[in-house]
Order: structure tokens, then sequence, then C-alpha cells
């Protein structure tokens, strides 16, 4: 299974459109927030399920806030992290996924690419695609693979 995840593209789809025809085929598309107004058009350009979350720019959408969903046996908490101070420390996100018994939280709103492990929780930022503020400020986003035994890889990609 071949899931893409991507953050913060703020209305802009240029990139988006770039990656998809780059990781095509996948599985399904998770968007962890700031679609800005996008969310129709990022759902059909995916080609398959999407799940988005609302972020801190998506000021009148109807996006749910935080979504909790099984992919390939694991356990997703998928939210844009601005309500968990993601900008200073990954501690309290990472808690609430344990919390919840989620084995993965995926979140945005930082604009820079991390995959960091805690006790059983994997926690994974994609970055930005349009306006990245990591060293380098090239626009990023993360691939998840799970494999045949159920392993679930994580990379994270630049353009």
């Amino acid at each position: 299974m071949k899931i893409l995840v991507v953050s913060d593209t703020h209305g802009r789809d240029g990139n988006l459109e770039k990656v998809l025809g780059n990781v095509k085929p996948v599985d399904a598309l998770i968007h962890c927030g700031d679609v800005e107004g996008r969310e129709d058009y990022i759902s059909l350009a995916a080609g398959c399920p999407a799940y988005m979350v609302a972020g801190n720019n998506d000021f009148f959408s109807e996006l749910d806030r935080e979504l909790e969903i099984d992919l390939g046996g694991h356990r997703i908490l998928v939210t844009h992290g601005h309500n968990y101070g993601v900008n200073m420390d990954l501690s309290r996100i990472i808690d609430e996924a344990a919390a919840r018994k989620k084995d993965i939280v995926l979140f945005g709103h930082t604009h820079k690419p991390v995959i960091t492990y805690k006790g059983m929780v994997t926690a994974v930022n994609p970055g930005s695609l349009s306006f990245p503020r990591q060293e380098g400020r090239r626009p990023s986003y993360a691939v998840m693979e799970i494999d045949r035994r159920g392993e679930v890889h994580f990379t994270i990609n630049y353009l």
C-alpha cells in the first residue's frame, strides 16, 4: 500500500500536481491541513481516497480538525498540529496519539519535514509543498508504504 502525505499547500496546486505525477499510482492521499479551499480539487486530482483535515488557515472550511483512520493495519491520527504546540516540541502530539492508541500521527503546520519515533508512535510531518521553512527551503512531501508484512516505511522526498 502506498500513501502520499502532504501538508500546507495553501491553495497553490502546482507542486502538488508535480508530486502526483511523480508518485502515482497511490492508494490514498493524506493532507495534513492548510488546503485553503482546494479540498474538492485535491480530492479529484488524487484519483484515490483523500483524507484531509483543516489547518489554522482553513478559516471557513468544513473539514474535520482531526481524523482517526486505519490503513493497512495501522491506526493513524491526522491533525494539522497547531493545537499541540508542534512549533516548540512534539511531545504533546505524540502523547495524544499514544493516549488514543494510535501508532502513527501525521501532522503539518511547521512547514519542516520530520520523522521521529517515541515509544510505539511514529510522528511524521511531510513539510510544505508551497512554503518550505527548513534549511534549503525545498518543497517536501512524504510517502508512506506498508509492505506485505504490514510494516510501515516512511520517506521524505523533495522537489
